[in-house]
């Protein structure tokens, strides 16, 4: 029987070779996220590839499972270990080979697989690495799933099985960009666009794409470069967006596109190098989408804007609008659950469902819905459409230190203080609070609309806090120097990522 994995094991010593190393914090909310070598090594892997098939035949799902990697020097070797534990679990393995994680989702559905293992650490920092899993397209895992695999895994409690196979499936990205043009309606607008990946995986696949849709591309940093040099593959991190903002002022672009690691992102700069925060682009995509769909439903996580309840001309197209938990699996599940026509996430997951997509959150596909938006109204710049929503103040997403192992505990308390502050009307940032919703974390609304979010981090051991106001940028400071004083009320948090 194949070893029970360990918590923690030295590396460089016989036993980090013998042995399987699972860190037991890498089994996140929805997908799982470790350092490698560190936290899980290659044997680690093969446990975790065989807690997946063992959790597939468990739930009864049929056995065909298709994988892929992401462009990182140990991607490739990490997928074939997941490989080997899988088919020893007694799954059907496609490999599509070099992959964006939507290309995965996308091969659910062209290569008739119930299961997806895509290995990727998406936008997080080399030196991670990781699995977005699912055995119900187009659905990836949630908390119960997680949980379950990690009993598994943690527990050695593998089953092997027989029927295990493998098979390559050459060409398959022609296949899934064939898909995406299909899609497409034809754009008529002469346009230039930048096209930004951070030398990650989306370099090899949304260059050809847009070009195929009959635009003018400027790539940026599309080469392939695994150590990441300029700057992380992440449209939420604004060292990326500016350097788009700088690509589109130099060229005269109309519009600037950024994908993340494994392309599921997409992050949006105006034709004046405004950067655009992906939570007001899902506002924009609301207000042209509803015209074709009076009435939809929209999927928007708490971390987004509040335009999307109070924004006058979706009010009168009767939009509906449901804010959800932050994350992939979670917005994915929500906007099938309800019937939506699109989820939409701050960090620029954005899910398009039927007739526009499959359900899944794919930032090529977000590239050419932004461009169907700029088509559809000729005489309209990016920033035209950018000023025309109601003006409000946010900051981007920020992150401050905390470990795995305690976030979630703060987070609580953090949120007990603020039910503590509203019960004896102790004021926010010098207002009353009006509203806590917790579903994800908690986000405080004061009487003028101006709110404060901390959660924790599905997938680093950080915190997220995001501040947003409809009334001033000193408001918006305000709230933020609220929420990060009940914040440093724990040392456990320790410095942001990136502040105001």
């Amino acid at each position: 029987m194949f070893p029970k994995p360990l918590p923690k094991l030295d590396p460089n010593t016989f036993a980090f070779e013998q042995l399987p190393l699972v860190k037991p914090t890498g089994f996140r909310e929805y997908d799982a996220r470790w350092l490698f070598p560190e936290e899980i090594n290659l044997m680690g892997v093969q446990a975790l590839g065989l807690g997946i098939g063992t959790l597939v035949h468990e739930r009864g799902v049929r056995p065909d499972i298709v994988t892929g990697h992401d462009f990182r020097s140990y991607s490739s070797s990490i997928k074939l270990a997941l490989i080997a534990g899988m088919q020893a679990a007694g799954l059907r393995v496609k490999d599509i080979g070099l992959a964006l994680s939507p290309m995965a989702y996308f091969g659910q559905f062209a290569l008739d697989c119930p299961c997806v293992a895509m290995v990727t650490a998406s936008h997080n920092d080399n030196g991670w690495t990781g699995v977005k899993m699912g055995a119900n397209r187009p659905m990836t895992f949630g908390p119960e799933e997680m949980g379950r695999l990690k009993e598994i895994v943690t527990g050695g409690t593998y089953q092997y099985r027989d029927g295990g196979s493998y098979e390559f499936v050459e060409g398959f990205a022609e296949t899934y960009l064939k898909d995406l043009v299909a899609r497409a309606k034809p754009v008529s607008r002469k346009l230039k666009v930048v096209a930004a990946c951070g030398n990650g995986t989306a370099g090899a696949f949304a260059p050809q794409l847009l070009e195929r849709l009959g635009v003018e591309v400027i790539p940026l940093d599309v080469e392939p470069d695994y150590t990441f040099p300029r700057y992380n593959p992440n449209p939420e991190d604004m060292a990326m967006l500016h350097a788009i903002a700088a690509k589109v002022k130099e060229t005269g672009a109309d519009v600037g596109l950024g994908f993340d690691g494994d392309g599921d992102r997409c992050g949006v700069v105006d034709d004046q190098g405004e950067e655009i925060f992906a939570d007001k682009i899902g506002v924009m995509l609301a207000r042209d989408l509803s015209k074709l769909h009076p009435g939809a439903t929209f999927v928007v996580d708490v971390k987004s804007t509040g335009l999307y309840a109070a924004d006058p001309e979706l009010q009168s197209r009767a939009v509906k609008t449901d804010y959800w938990k932050t994350g992939h699996s979670y917005i994915k599940r929500r906007v099938n659950e309800l019937g939506a026509l699109a989820g939409f996430e701050k960090s620029g997951h954005f899910f398009f469902n039927e007739p526009i997509g499959r359900g899944y959150d794919d930032g090529l596909l977000t590239a050419i819905a932004v461009i169907e938006m700029l088509d559809r109204n000729p005489h309209t710049s990016m920033a035209d459409l950018y000023r025309a929503l109601p003006k409000t103040w946010g900051s981007p997403t920020m992150s401050p230190h905390c470990a795995d192992e305690v976030k979630y505990g703060v987070v609580e308390a953090v949120t007990e203080r603020f039910r503590a502050m509203q019960a004896t009307g102790e004021s926010v940032a010098g207002q009353a609070i009006t509203s806590l919703v917790t579903v994800n974390g908690v986000r405080v609304t004061t009487e003028d609309g101006t709110w404060g979010l901390v959660r924790a981090s599905s997938n680093k051991p950080e915190l997220v806090v995001v501040v947003e106001s409809p009334v001033s940028e000193a408001r918006l400071q305000a709230m933020f120097k609220a929420v990060d004083g009940v914040l440093r009320q724990h040392p456990e948090v320790g410095a942001y990522n990136q502040t105001i």
